[in-house]
This record gives structure tokens, sequence and C-alpha cells, in this order.
């Protein structure tokens, strides 16, 4: 069930009517209700792994939770008898049994994502390993469907029982509201990413109907539509068009492509993150902001705290930090101290750590080569541009430029371009093809090429383009406007009639404008498929 589709409409507009008149005290146990009615509808089988997956997470929570406080008590009845060596060895037991239960939920689990996920790419790369080796052995693909949002509700919950096992927050003693936190169903589609000591807040609470957050929520999700339908699906077009015929479109093309991928993958995403925390709204719940500006970054590390934030602060706290900290990085780290001295060598653990991650992050965006380059490419920049802060930090001590307006927009624009540019990698089929496409736009950039006659072959008429560009001036007013404050919150103090005209231009818009056509099925958000 698509979130942009009839049928998605008629479900959230019988449970938010439900939602209010039933008893308060039963809201939650609807929402739980309710997102199982939606992810059956994604497949039936799908059931099966979420349930897994809440049930075995709740096991073990509860069983670290247990193993804690009997520690705690047990300190506590014999703080006078045991001697500091004691109490010491003690905790190291206790935490050693933690861990095993911890590990046992994170090899499940984790394990449940790498087989549905990746079992036919490592088939593929062992098929293709014996190829080159002249061995006539090829092993069978599975036929096995990856579960819509596997990864986002699969990390969602590790993070839980990672929080448990840290002692940042007690289990959840309730099975069916922790399954509630795994299965939110706007969060289903393409996150965020969020933590149970967020979501919790406002996910349990009972919620008094509240026309306010009803009227900010679903605003958010007018815009979160308008952005998906009006803008996303529409240049989806061209930007298949150009992708899906690299031999006729290179060059200048491949420029071309690389922006209208920038602006459909914003327009996208964002606009499925819109309908996400707007819905949340209506509801009376709260979820985490995922995206702030990410186009107006200044550096690649700037635009990575703007874009999917949810998901940068899932990698850098669970793999990053720990494995930043553990035993064989520390001693790797000492190593490298003596091997190239105190400066680099305290840096080389840290990069280590940041490629395994980016790498990480790569094969966590999807099965396949071209997301791994994705990932190391990333990795590899913000590395580079750590190694480069004394040169960056010479050139302003020469020229005061950094607060300069063209500066600033000379380092956004620089930006957008390098972060559309790996991009490029979520859409050729192979990663040859996607460095020997970024390379055209060098050896064989033609700007003579870009007609209108050529423009308008990619699939747009020129309504198309204008609706777009009138898009793109509002997509970048919002964000200024956003920069001292929200919007809505802004338009909620104009007048009646303003207020008005700008919801009637805004659904006006979604229903004239939108990329229906004939036999219309809008496609489905980009992050569906993670």
């Amino acid at each position: 069930m698509l979130f942009a589709s009839y049928g998605f409409i008629l479900f959230l507009t019988l449970l938010v009517v439900v939602y209010y008149l039933i008893p308060r005290k039963h809201q939650w146990k609807l929402l739980l209700g309710a997102s199982y009615l939606f992810y059956y509808f994604s497949g039936p089988e799908n059931l099966l792994y979420i349930f897994f997956t809440s049930l075995s997470t709740y096991v073990v929570a509860v069983r670290i939770d247990t193993l804690q406080k009997s520690q705690a008590l047990h300190l506590a009845e014999n703080s006078g008898r045991l001697s500091r060596e004691e109490k010491k060895a003690y905790r190291a037991l206790a935490k050693s049994r933690q861990r095993k239960w911890l590990m046992l939920c994170l090899v499940l689990n984790l394990g449940v994502l790498a087989v549905t996920k990746y079992t036919n790419f490592a088939v593929a790369n062992i098929n293709s390993v014996l190829r080159t080796l002249g061995s006539g052995t090829r092993l069978s693909f599975w036929n096995i469907a990856l579960p819509m949002g596997i990864s986002f509700y699969t990390f969602q919950t590790m993070s839980y029982i990672m929080d448990v096992y840290r002692g940042k927050h007690p289990a959840e003693d309730n099975f069916f509201r922790l399954a509630l936190f795994t299965c939110f169903f706007p969060q289903l589609v393409q996150g965020p990413i969020s933590r149970f000591e967020d979501l919790s807040k406002t996910l349990y609470s009972e919620h008094p109907f509240d026309s306010q957050n009803v009227s900010l929520g679903l605003q958010r999700i007018m815009w979160g539509f308008f952005k998906k339908v009006v803008l996303a699906d529409r240049i989806l077009v061209a930007v298949n068009t150009i992708i899906r015929n690299p031999g006729m479109y290179q060059g200048v093309f491949v420029s071309i492509g690389m922006l209208f991928y920038a602006y459909q993958l914003y327009a996208d995403f964002t606009g499925g993150i819109d309908i996400t925390i707007g819905i949340a709204q209506v509801l009376g719940i709260k979820v985490k902001e995922n995206f702030k500006r990410p186009y107006f970054s200044k550096s690649t590390a700037e635009y990575w705290r703007r874009w999917h934030i949810t998901m940068g602060t899932w990698f850098k706290d669970y793999p990053f930090y720990p494995l930043s900290v553990s035993g064989p990085m520390l001693r790797f780290s000492k190593y490298s101290r003596r091997r190239f001295g105190d400066g680099l060598g305290k840096r080389i653990p840290v990069y280590v750590s940041t490629i395994i991650v980016w790498f990480t992050t790569g094969l966590w965006h999807g099965a396949s080569w071209n997301f791994i380059v994705w990932g190391l490419l990333n990795g590899i920049v913000i590395i580079i541009s750590l190694e480069c802060q004394p040169l960056y930090d010479w050139f302003h001590s020469r020229f005061n430029v950094k607060h300069t307006f063209p500066f600033r927009l000379f380092q956004v624009v620089r930006t957008v371009l390098l972060m559309s540019a790996i991009r490029m990698f979520d859409c050729y089929r192979d990663v040859p093809l996607t460095f020997r496409m970024l390379g055209t736009m060098f050896t064989d950039f033609n700007v003579g090429e870009l007609t209108g006659e050529a423009l308008l072959g990619l699939g747009l008429g020129m309504a198309d383009y204008l609706v777009l560009l009138a898009g793109l001036v509002a997509l970048i007013a919002v964000s200024l406007l956003q920069r001292d404050g929200s919007v809505r919150n802004k338009l909620a103090v104009k007048s009646a009639p303003v207020r008005f005209a700008i919801y009637y231009v805004l659904i006006i818009s979604i229903l004239v404008l939108g990329a229906y056509g004939m036999g219309y099925d809008s496609s489905q958000f980009i992050y569906n498929q993670f």
C-alpha cells in the first residue's frame, strides 16, 4: 500500500476517525492493529519477519534487563561483604552474560536481514569468481523476497536492544507495545530510524483531538504529496530516459541527469518523510526530523549531518564509536603511533573506522557494488577533507573570504555537485558504466547538444519544465524560510484568507499538476527498497 495511492488515503482517513472516537487508552492498540494491516498489504509472509524481530528483541531485552536488576540487587545486598576486586569480577561476569544475550539477538536479526537482502548478491559474486577461475560450477539463486522496510525496522530494534544493554533505559515489559515501536506504519516505508527513548514518549500516550495538531499535520502531508507526485514523479521521466540510454545520453546529458536525479531524490525522500511526520502529528505522535536543508551544506561532513539524520546518527552511535574504542582498534592505534608518529598515528585508526562504517552504510543501502563504491567514496571524500584541513586553515589565514556570501555559495555549489556526482552510483547498472558516464562529463562535454529539442526529447514538455522550475523556487523559498523557524507556524499567524489561499493552491497543484497520466500508478518511494 503506497503512500501516494487512493487506498492509503482511505486507510488513513478511516484510521484517524476511529482513533479519535475510541477510548484514548486503546489508541495505541488500534495503531498496532492498523500497522500490521498496513504491513500485511506488502505481503502476508512479511508479517512473519517483523513479528520474529519484535519477539526475539522483546525476549532478549527483558532477559538483559532482568540480569541488570539482579546485578544491582546483588551488589546492594552485599556491598559491605564484597571487596573491590570481587565487585569488579562480579560486574565483569554479569556483563559477559548480558553480552551473550545481546550477541544472540544481533546475530539472529542481522542474520535475517543478511539472508533476505544479501544472499543473491553473495551468490552472484561467488559465481563471478568461479567463472573467472574457469570452473563450470554455478550456485543457484534463492527465490526469496525482500520484506518492505526490513533495514529500517531491524536497525530500529537493534538500537533499542543495544540501548537496553548499555543501561540507557529499561526494557519494555509489554510485548505488544514493543511490537508497535517496531512496526509503527508511517516509518515502515522509509524511516526515520527512531530511538525508543524518543518515540515512546508520545507513541503510547492518550491523545485527545487537537485541531491545531491535525491542521499542522495535514499541511505537512500535503507538502509531502506535492513534492512526491508533482515534482519527483514528474522529473523521474527525464531521469529514466537519460539513465536507461547511456549510449545515447553522455557528456552534458550526464550532468543534466545528475542534477535532475539530485532534484528527484530530494523531492521524493523528503516528501516521504514529510508525509510520515505529518501522519504522526495528526495522531499526536512526535517523530524526529530526518532532514535539515542538506543542499545548503558547505562540506560533505556537514551534508551527512543534515541528510537522513537518523541513519547518520545510528551509524555514528552504534558501529562507529564502539569500533573506534574497541580493543583491536586501540591496539592498532598504538601500533600506528609507533610507526607513523602521534599525529598521523592517531588519525589512521579513525580513518579505518570511517571506511568500515561507510562500507557498511553503502551495503545497507543496497546489495550491489554500486552502493558499496558509493559508500566508500563518501568516506574517502570525508577523509581527504579532514587531511586538507591545515591547507584550508592556511588559505583562510591568507584570504579573508570565509564568511563572504560568494565563498559560502561556492562551498554550497561544490558540495551539491560532488554529492550529486557520487549519487550517480544509485542510477547506472554497474560500477564501470557509472565511472565511464561520469568521465564523459570531462571528455565529451558539449553544451551545444543541450538544445530545446533535446530537452523535450527526454519525455518532458515545456509545461513540465515550468512546473519543475516553479517547484524548485518553492523548495528553495521554504528552505530559506525554515532557517529561523517552522514555515507552518509562520503561516498559522497569517490571516485566514492568506492561509486558505495557500492551502487551495497546494491542493489544486497536487490534483491538477500531479504526474498522473494514463494508467497512473505512482512510483514507489526510492527508499522503499532499503
